[in-house]
């Protein structure tokens, strides 16, 4: 199994990133959230430069193609890309993850996110208190528990079985099939 990252990733990634933010603009359920759900195979297959620019690049993405770009998209972003290099370490070397895990190590992200972004930013950024920032967190946290969870149960295999592992869509099969569909279409208009 080889890294993504390691030259034959590049499609991989940035379909993942399209994939990510697609479902984020689509806004199914609140907190519509597919990062850390995607960042936990990647970090699992990929070096630990793409385990932090996976998440990095989807958050800052995101908010660039929203018109929300700012400091909290710095913070945001960089916690993210964090949070994938701290599941690289924790599941590189490893062949195969169960969800139980996923699910366990997701839980964990979602805590480290939201203390560093909701209750540790805020009040850097909005003049709120620890305390409103910390209250105020709650109950975001449970339904960001919630939804990651939903997310890891269903994206993070998908992501794993029909994208990451799937031969077809690396790098040199996609340029090949590109090619391909360019000499075609080429022949067919002349």
């Amino acid at each position: 199994m080889s890294k993504t990252g390691k030259g034959g990733g590049r499609f991989k990634l940035i379909l993942s990133i399209l994939i990510a933010n697609a479902i984020r603009l689509v806004r199914i359920i609140p907190n519509n959230d597919p990062i850390m759900s995607m960042a936990l195979p990647y970090s699992r297959r990929s070096t630990m430069a793409v385990s932090f620019l996976f998440p990095f690049i989807t958050m800052a993405s995101f908010d660039l193609v929203t018109g929300y770009v700012g400091a909290w998209t710095i913070g945001t972003s960089v916690t993210y890309g964090a949070i994938g290099v701290l599941f690289y370490y924790l599941l590189k070397g490893r062949k195969k993850v169960g969800i139980v895990r996923y699910l366990g190590y997701g839980a964990a992200g979602v805590l480290i996110f939201d203390f560093i972004t909701g209750v540790l930013m805020t009040p850097l950024l909005f003049g709120m208190t620890f305390t409103e920032a910390f209250l105020g967190q709650i109950p975001f946290t449970a339904m960001h528990l919630l939804t990651s969870s939903a997310f890891i149960l269903v994206v993070t295999p998908l992501l794993d079985r029909e994208v990451l592992s799937n031969r077809h869509l690396d790098d040199s099969r996609v340029k090949a099939a590109m090619a391909r569909f360019s000499y075609r279409l080429s022949h067919a208009f002349a």
